[in-house]
């Protein structure tokens, strides 16, 4: 470590960091040009109620910067140690003082555009699942992540970080920590390179956001039909999906059991490798029906399972292929009697062409392929992990079967399609190619109805996967099934968990036996709103409270998931702390699901939640005049829907997306002493204005196309 004086400006070097102090302005600037870091601040020491000054170095050490009294007399140091990327600020005494103090540093940062504010360091007791829309300030952030590097700035302070979205401009920061008789004060600011990639993520990939932009979301059939659904039977479920769901944004329709004697469990009987469909239930083929499908607006998918087959004809043609024990008799997996051998070069060959033929010919673009990772030797990737598999391989000392596999799958689908990984996993290759992954267990046995148990399996495996999503892939927890198999608070709750993630959704009830209301459940899903984790970690417990923040230029809010996941009523409750929000500073709440105003708080929000029921909370910082509230049109309650807002000269005026023949009303909060004198709509639009409180104004509107409706809202005030 070198550094130089010059006029009270001090520059010093630590590993690749550079420092610039000047000491009139008291300004500090760290530079990290390798990883494209930039942060730039003012130092301060306070110590008895006095400031004191941050100084260039008055003696020979040059490496250091000096802590100055009120009297001018340097009583400790700053130095600054490097170890890679790591950069540490140690603040400590020049002697054995007995002057306490708190030093800060605060500032801006620049680091890499796409960077957003996030959480690395894992609380012991956390009962929060943290996510955010957009780029959402917290108490509780202390990092920032690039996707496209996989990228992690981290910064780590005794008394506290405080990270801000600043836009454009990058974050503000602000690190404090206290110095006295037990203790200095130690800051840190870290570049960590491949922050997936060397804990979770071995094959680590952005998600393709030009290929698919959003997480996918559809209908297929297998959690309500099973086997059974016929070619018909998919298109009348597509014609009411298009009537239905459609208009808000559902996108595929994917086809499932679909080959030869795939009519009946188990698959490992299905004719997984020869494109041979079933022709009974599917007799003009599977090109007419994508053909069939695209003509009704979706875009047509398809469920493959290719690691084997049940057809003895296609083994005996292509007996090499497979995999053989020693005696000679055929290795079978959940996805065939016959196992595919991932070392013949031509078997792979084949897997590769059948998947261009599905795609490029009969026209597919959604591909959901099957038995990956799973949780056992019955899916491949365990399977061909396996030291006695392995040494059946025809090349035993092939390095990467199921890698080889899944290149095949994008290879052969081409770049352009949308790849879902069932169940897929973050920690193998399927990262790479993919573009999402079966997080969640099965919602249904077979032949059998939902229940409980596979709706707390769904939260369980969102919660431990969920920090992979929007970052490697999108995470699919399974068919967000509605039907009356669960009561209707079950049935929130699995949405609920399916939603406000903003994970892939994907339907599969019989669509014409949904009353409106389960009806409805599925559109306030879509489209999926853009929601990325903030905690950059895995979860292993049920946590109770799930925090979305969102983010917007003209509005930040949060919605929180109260979830009960016991069998009798209980009490949940979250706080502003656990939010990551200040204590001094009230809030609104109002609750999605019963439509419940719960007026102003500045602590938190305890609610009585029903047995396995979730409460859905939009709160907001209160405004001293009227402000938007909540929407009925999706579970974000704005995410989605709200694209504009505005308050001037006594007139609130915001921009919602309307479904055109749907209603949806818009809420907003009234403080005593406003008076609605008009609300203002464009002429095709109706408008239907209820105060439902002293406080909370509902405006229902409704419009025959769907379109952007400004809504101008002009109040009196008097006392």
């Amino acid at each position: 470590m070198i550094g130089t004086v010059l006029a009270a400006v001090a520059g010093i070097t630590a590993g690749g960091w550079s420092i610039t102090f000047e000491e009139q302005s008291q300004r500090m600037a760290l530079a990290y040009p390798d990883a494209e870091v930039a942060l730039s601040g003012v130092l301060s020491f306070t110590s008895g109620g006095k400031d004191w000054r941050v100084a260039a170095p008055r003696d020979a050490v040059s490496s250091r910067l000096a802590l100055v009294d009120p009297n001018d007399n340097v009583q400790g140091y700053l130095s600054f140690q490097a170890d890679g990327g790591r950069l540490r600020i140690l603040a400590y005494h020049r002697t054995a003082q007995a002057y306490e103090g708190v030093l800060t540093y605060a500032g801006e940062t620049r680091f890499r555009p796409d960077a957003f504010a996030c959480r690395t360091q894992p609380s012991p007791n956390d009962q929060v699942l943290r996510l955010a829309s957009g780029d959402a300030d917290s108490l509780l952030n202390d990092s920032l992540f690039s996707r496209a590097g996989d990228l992690a700035l981290v910064f780590r302070a005794a008394g506290g970080v405080r990270l801000r979205a600043k836009g454009e401009a990058g974050h503000g920061f602000s690190l404090t920590g206290r110095i006295h008789e037990a203790s200095e004060a130690t800051f840190s600011i870290g570049v960590e390179r491949d922050y997936y990639k060397s804990r979770y993520v071995p094959y680590y990939k952005p998600v393709d956001k030009k290929r698919c932009p959003r997480p996918p979301t559809g209908w297929m059939s297998w959690n309500v039909y099973f086997d059974t659904a016929t070619a018909e039977d998919n298109l009348a479920e597509a014609r009411l999906g298009k009537k239905y769901l459609q208009p808000f944004g559902l996108e595929f329709w994917s086809i499932e059991s679909w080959q030869g004697n795939s009519d009946r469990l188990p698959v490992s009987k299905f004719y997984n490798m020869n494109l041979e469909c079933n022709e009974t239930q599917f007799p003009l083929g599977m090109k007419r029906l994508a053909d069939d499908i695209r003509a009704l607006g979706f875009r047509p998918g398809i469920w493959m399972a290719p690691f084997g087959t049940g057809s003895d004809a296609f083994y005996q043609a292509h007996k090499e292929w497979f995999l053989h024990r020693k005696d000679g008799s055929p290795i079978s997996c959940w996805n065939g009697k016959y196992t595919l051998d991932p070392t013949v070069d031509e078997a792979v060959a084949h897997l590769r062409k059948i998947f261009d033929t599905a795609s490029h010919e009969w026209g597919y673009e959604y591909f959901k392929i099957d038995g990956m990772s799973g949780r056992n030797h019955g899916y491949c990737a365990h399977l061909y992990e396996r030291p006695e598999i392995k040494a059946c391989f025809r090349h035993p000392e092939c390095r990467d079967p199921f890698e080889r596999c899944v290149r095949a799958f994008r290879e052969g689908i081409g770049p352009d399609r949308v790849f879902l990984a069932c169940q897929g996993h973050f920690t193998g290759p399927e990262t790479a190619s993919a573009d999402a992954s079966r997080t969640g267990a099965d919602i249904v046995s077979p032949n059998c109805p939902v229940t409980w148990r596979n709706i707390m399996g769904q939260a369980r495996c969102t919660l431990n996967q969920i920090f992979a999503h929007n970052i490697v892939f999108y995470a699919d927890p399974d068919t967000l099934l509605v039907n009356d198999a669960l009561d209707m608070e079950q049935a929130r709750v699995t949405t609920t968990i399916v939603s406000l993630p903003g994970q892939m959704m994907f339907s599969g009830d019989k669509l014409a036996e949904l009353k409106p209301e389960r009806i409805r459940l599925l559109q306030q899903t879509l489209p999926v709103a853009d929601v990325h984790p903030v905690a950059l970690y895995p979860y292993f417990r049920d946590l109770p409270v799930w925090d979305l923040a969102v983010t917007r230029p003209f509005i930040s809010y949060h919605v929180v998931a109260l979830f009960n996941w016991e069998d009798k009523p209980k009490p949940i409750q979250v706080s502003m702390d656990d939010i990551g929000e200040p204590r001094d500073r009230r809030f609104v709440a109002y609750e999605f699901w019963t439509g419940s105003y719960l007026g102003e708080t500045s602590f938190g929000v305890t609610m009585e939640v029903p047995a396995r029921s979730v409460r859905l909370l939009a709160i907001h910082p209160v405004a001293p005049h009227p402000q938007y509230l909540s929407s009925d049109r999706h579970v974000t309650q704005g995410a989605v829907e709200l694209k504009a807002l505005a308050w001037k000269d006594l007139t609130l005026t915001s921009t919602v997306e309307v479904i055109g023949g749907f209603p949806m009303t818009v809420r907003y909060r009234v403080p005593a002493h406003f008076h609605l004198a008009s609300c203002q709509v464009p002429d095709s639009v109706t408008a239907k204005t209820v105060m439902e409180s002293p406080e909370v104004l509902a405006v229902t509107l409704e419009t025959l196309a769907t379109r952007d409706v400004a809504v101008s809202l002009k109040f009196d005030w008097r006392l």
